[in-house]
């Protein structure tokens, strides 16, 4: 008997290979192991933020009342634009500039964010660099910014180690001293006394021009083959914090004065939620906690397979990530309330936010401790790792977004251009080692992500509800996962995150304040430059919308309109997983139906084929309704 012969009107162009059920596409690669992309995801949004910026704010903006705002802000704005960025990602499994297939119109939002992310990626890398610098530090059985009376201290150098010498029989009035640690770290680790401002860098720190290259070395290794290699780098490197932080929250509550501290982190100050920049500052926090709009949620996403429950994922990362910044407060605050014990002073006096807390603070109340060099290791160690996997996903962002433009380029030489990337960064990160490099470095973080971020993450939600449409986007997400967004997600995409959004982009322009560096205030031309960072990301849209329209034909509107639309190949993938209006939509593809593929290959229908079918029929009824 002769073989039935398939018409090649039922073959997609993948099964002529014999790799039918194929759930990822070859050459992109995907996620190697189950949990890659979950821990990748925590190991992302949990980042040094957690440790230096969320206590501060929630001491600050009402103690334990903070909590409330914060909460309402994760559920209006953060697991919302969460969910978003996942589900873009994963139906397409594009990067952050091929995904604006989705209304190429737009494609100069994807451009923005890689600008940002760019940015931020040069300067997050020195903090890693200065965290290295430390760790190497504390291996030597006496801490050097322990005592006074080496030669970078001043006259003004106050030990503490003297103070309690004194047994505190009179109070010592510590307002014009430094502490030894303050010393080290603006002196000698910065040597800052050699720049007279942002316009005077100085010298290169050699030794910090090498921790930047040791750092950049780490980032590139594990970032060599992809997500492959970080998806593995991530199961150390996301979990070990977690118990690191355990280790230094049972050490602080086991000191004499921690519950000072931690009273002082959380006494709830109900007055306080009547302030909108209370209610701003949840938002903030929530904003970049959460890494929303900065493209690597989306880029890690784009590696899952099409039906990976990325519903569920979103709860896991959201929920964990606001777990572990209060439990950071716990840690800080119970040392810095053992710490203002030992000093007699008021913990506001010694609580800090962001370098000043990770360099100067704890590292001076680790000096307090036995065996100080052993914690200072540990905390810093907490810090490295805190900080690489959130490098990670800023270089896998660049990288998947220019290599997912150019494919057939650059895609077999993947590790060739990472190394290019990471070259070029580190070289435009050298000015942050010269002794002027911290007035740098606060420009960036002041500016490259600020405004310009918001304006991204406002527009990605704009285009996703009202461009492409509400209604389509949760059809895509119904093939994806099997399940509609509920009314949750559906109202807050529509008004309350791009409203919440907005509130947060006037309060920011409204409040505006020149940057500072201790006393140091920036010159005029510093702050064009900081502000001129921002805009430039802003100008990306109308740019590439200058661009799409340009490549179209007939009148203006008309062009508009056509740029408007998603491109052709918009869809998933793989051809296994278009039904209704993607099917057929791939270059080369012959299947009117992919369903009859799955069913050569499985011998039936699973849930998923039920649920395109599904679909499928809602979209008839919907054409039909146009039409009538």
């Amino acid at each position: 008997l002769t073989q039935p012969v398939t018409p090649d009107l039922l073959v997609s162009p993948s099964s002529q290979d014999g790799d039918l059920g194929s759930e990822c596409p070859e050459d992109r690669g995907n996620w190697t192991g189950r949990l890659d992309f979950l821990l990748s995801c925590i190991g992302y949004c949990v980042g040094l933020g957690n440790v230096w910026r969320f206590p501060y704010r929630a001491y600050t903006n009402g103690g334990g009342a903070f909590l409330v705002p914060y909460f309402i802000m994760l559920a209006i704005c953060g697991i919302p634009i969460f969910f978003m960025e996942l589900s873009l990602g994963q139906f397409s499994s594009l990067g952050p500039l091929a995904v604006w297939k989705i209304s190429p119109l737009f494609k100069g939002v994807g451009m923005g964010t890689i600008l940002i992310v760019s940015l931020v990626a040069i300067y997050y890398n020195m903090i890693i660099a200065y965290v290295l610098f430390y760790l190497f530090a504390s291996l030597t059985s006496d801490l050097p910014w322990q005592h006074c009376g080496n030669w970078w201290n001043t006259d003004l150098c106050l030990d503490h180690h003297v103070i309690r010498a004194g047994n505190n029989t009179l109070p010592v009035n510590i307002s014009n001293t430094v502490s030894p640690s303050e010393e080290y770290w603006s002196r000698y680790v910065l040597h800052i006394q050699g720049s007279s401002g942002i316009g005077d860098p100085g010298r290169i720190r050699w030794n910090l021009c090498l921790c930047l290259l040791l750092s950049w070395t780490i980032v590139y290794l594990c970032i060599l083959k992809g997500v492959k290699s970080s998806g593995k780098v991530v199961y150390f490197t996301a979990t070990f914090p977690y118990l690191i932080l355990v280790m230094l929250l049972i050490r602080g509550v086991t000191l004499e004065g921690a519950w000072k501290g931690i009273q002082f982190y959380l006494t709830p100050q109900f007055d306080h939620l009547l302030s909108s920049k209370v209610w701003i500052e949840a938002a903030l926090q929530i904003f970049y906690s959460l890494g929303v709009g900065f493209g690597g949620l989306l880029t890690f996403a784009s590696y899952n397979t099409f039906h990976q429950n990325i519903y569920r994922d979103t709860f896991i990362v959201t929920l964990g990530n606001a777990i572990t910044s209060i439990l950071a407060g716990f840690a800080i605050f119970s040392v810095l309330g053992y710490m203002s014990q030992e000093l007699g002073v008021p913990v506001n006096q010694v609580a800090k936010a962001g370098p000043g807390l990770a360099f100067v603070v704890y590292p001076q109340a680790m000096t307090m401790l036995p065996l100080s060099p052993f914690w200072s290791f540990l905390f810093f160690f907490m810090l490295l790792t805190l900080g690489l996997d959130s490098q990670f996903a800023f270089m896998e962002t660049i990288v998947t977004a220019v290599t997912d433009e150019f494919p057939y380029y650059l895609r077999p030489k993947k590790a060739s251009f990472s190394a290019v990337i990471c070259i070029a960064l580190f070289l435009m990160g050298l000015i942050l080692t010269t002794e002027g490099g911290m007035y740098w470095l606060v420009l960036l973080d002041d500016y490259s992500a600020g405004f310009g971020l918001m304006v991204v993450v406002i527009t990605t939600c704009l285009v996703v509800t009202r461009v492409y449409g509400m209604k389509r986007f949760c059809r895509d997400i119904h093939m994806m996962l099997g399940f509609k967004p509920g009314p949750y997600f559906r109202a807050c995409w529509m008004v309350l995150s791009p409203a919440t959004m907005m509130a947060l982009l006037v309060y920011n322009i409204v409040k505006y304040q020149p940057s500072e560096y201790g006393n140091y205030r920036f010159p005029t031309w510093a702050e064009v430059l900081g502000i001129l960072m921002g805009v430039l990301s802003c100008l990306m849209i109308p740019m590439g919308m200058v661009v799409a329209v340009l490549q179209e034909e007939g009148t203006l509107w008309e062009r508009v309109q056509q740029a408007s639309r998603p491109a052709m190949d918009w869809g998933p993938s793989l051809e296994e997983n278009r039904t209704g209006v993607y099917v057929a939509s791939l270059a080369g593809s012959q299947s009117p139906k992919p369903l009859m593929v799955h069913m050569r290959k499985y011998g039936g229908i699973t849930s998923y084929e039920n649920t395109a079918i599904e679909v499928d029929r809602e979209m008839e009824e919907d054409d039909e309704e146009e039409s009538m």
